[in-house]
């Protein structure tokens, strides 16, 4: 069963002398984790010259990645709880180090693909047990705060992986980019050694291994579907039948979760509203986010006709204001004083409403977008923080990990989904409005069938007007979300606060 408000306050940890400088480390752990993926998609043109790779073969060298760790959060989770969280961060660190020495001496498609397969693995403990070990080391006054920072990593790797990955690959082989990560890995295992202290359940439960496996088919399976959805088709037979047996497999996951005396992912927690609130806020908002970078992307160069690094400059907004924001320490100060539901509420309103400035004012220069990235970068600085904390103030202590594998697990899928469902209302708005493109492989091959300058204007603008509709329409799952999450986060307070105080609740 979930702790009640009471009895975590009774399991919060005190916090640690060196705290700080512990969190220093464990993200700069984190950021090397996050910078692999973004600096990955710049080299692909020099991996496929490089390697010989096929366009297939490109796709496995980024998804390969992303499919081991989404697969394995919940279990790296869980194994931090049980073996150690230090031990796993070790561990973690160390496969991330291996992996990266062997992907950058490939010499074969097969062979990158294989290390970035064993770097997904050491990035699922990563991911896991840094927030897991800010759970352990920080008390409930300055945690907001430090969950606040280690989120902001996040923001940071995005906007600093295409620059870093475009000044190596300048200087040096492609290569590098994954050799870079050996000595921040080789740093982070002294400190980690030096400065983490060891924390683990104490409740001594036999591992659940069926739990594990399930958990990491079902969960790759429906990653898989979602990534391949795109480029593959959504009706096709390869689609349909990953995402029935992603499905499956998770429904027989949560079936034997309920039935075993030592769950791995205790189901009892969907009980929880507070954790109900947080996950459906959680989600959706890495859907807006997710959806929202991956139309952007698309609106700077196919409608405004900048090139992949000035596309990626003029996205870096949206990560800036979230570090800046994060790093002042706003969110942190906020919660306190509007409460997690309003503050959850108030960011998830800020994130849709930057979303609706970039589809209304976005569409014809840059001056709209950017006041829809600030906007959105302030959203996600206030509702980030307060629902990863939500989510991990919803599971005893002793879960820790299993809570940051949850988080991470939602983020992996919300992602996903954004980028396929806003997509999808891209496809189908431009369809609409140009069926001669359907079936067509890009806007750009539709443009170079175009009979004249007249009917290249008319699809370009036909594509911005579907961008604007998927806009729009994450827009408004986005603040559907924060409503919800808000309502059922100010209902778990409720029902708290009476059963802490039922004299003055039935007054």
């Amino acid at each position: 069963m979930t702790a009640t408000a009471a009895e975590q306050n009774h399991l919060s940890p005190t916090s640690h002398p060196q705290r700080w400088l512990i969190l220093g480390v464990i993200c700069l752990a984190q950021l090397t984790v996050l910078l692999d993926n973004t600096v990955l998609n710049v080299a692909i043109p020099s991996l496929t010259r490089e390697l010989d790779a096929s366009t297939a073969d490109a796709q496995w060298m980024i998804n390969a990645y992303s499919l081991v760790q989404s697969g394995l959060l919940l279990t790296a989770g869980s194994s931090a709880d049980r073996y150690g969280r230090k031990k796993m961060l070790i561990t973690g660190l160390a496969l991330f180090g291996i992996g990266s020495l062997v992907a950058g001496l490939a010499q074969s498609s097969a062979q990158l693909i294989a290390a970035r397969a064993g770097m997904g693995i050491g990035g699922a403990l990563l991911m896991t047990t840094t927030l897991a070990v800010v759970v352990q080391i920080f008390d409930d006054t300055e945690r907001v705060k430090a969950i606040g920072v280690w989120s902001t990593v996040s923001s940071l790797g995005f906007a600093v992986g295409p620059l870093i990955g475009g000044v190596m690959l300048d200087h040096f082989w492609w290569g590098a980019i994954f050799l870079i990560n050996i000595p921040v890995a080789v740093i982070g295992l002294v400190a980690v050694a030096r400065l983490v202290p060891e924390s683990r359940s104490s409740t001594g439960e036999r591992p659940d291994l069926l739990g594990a496996l399930l958990s990491t088919i079902g969960m790759a399976a429906v990653v898989y579907a979602i990534i391949s959805g795109p480029g593959h088709g959504w009706a096709s037979g390869q689609v349909m039948l990953t995402a029935f047996i992603g499905v499956a497999v998770l429904t027989g996951f949560v079936l034997w979760e309920l039935h075993i005396p030592y769950p791995m992912l205790d189901m009892h927690f969907f009980r929880n509203q507070r954790f109900i609130g947080a996950v459906a806020g959680a989600i959706l908002v890495a859907f807006g986010m997710g959806g929202s970078l991956f139309l952007l992307t698309q609106q700077l160069q196919f409608v405004l006709g900048h090139g992949p690094l000035e596309a990626g400059l003029r996205t870096a907004p949206l990560a800036v204001s979230v570090i800046v924001l994060n790093l002042t320490g706003l969110g942190a100060r906020l919660v306190p004083k509007l409460g997690t539901p309003v503050t959850i509420a108030a960011g998830m309103g800020l994130l849709a409403a930057g979303l609706a400035a970039i589809a209304l004012l976005g569409r014809d220069g840059y001056g709209g977008m950017l006041l829809g990235l600030v906007v959105m970068g302030a959203g996600i600085a206030l509702a980030m923080p307060a629902m990863a904390n939500a989510i991990m103030s919803a599971i005893p202590p002793e879960k820790a990990g299993v809570g940051a594998g949850v988080n991470g697990t939602l983020a992996e899928c919300g992602n996903g989904l954004g980028v396929a469902v806003l997509g999808a209302v891209l496809n189908s708005r431009f369809a609409a409005l140009v069926p001669t493109a359907v079936g067509a492989a890009s806007l750009p091959a539709v443009l170079a069938a175009a009979s004249g300058e007249g009917e290249r204007r008319r699809i370009t603008d036909a594509f911005a007007s579907g961008l604007e509709t998927s806009q729009l329409a994450g827009a408004a799952a986005v603040l559907a979300g924060g409503l919800l999450a808000a309502v059922l986060l100010r209902r778990a307070e409720r029902g708290e606060s009476a059963r802490a105080d039922p004299a003055a609740a039935a007054a």
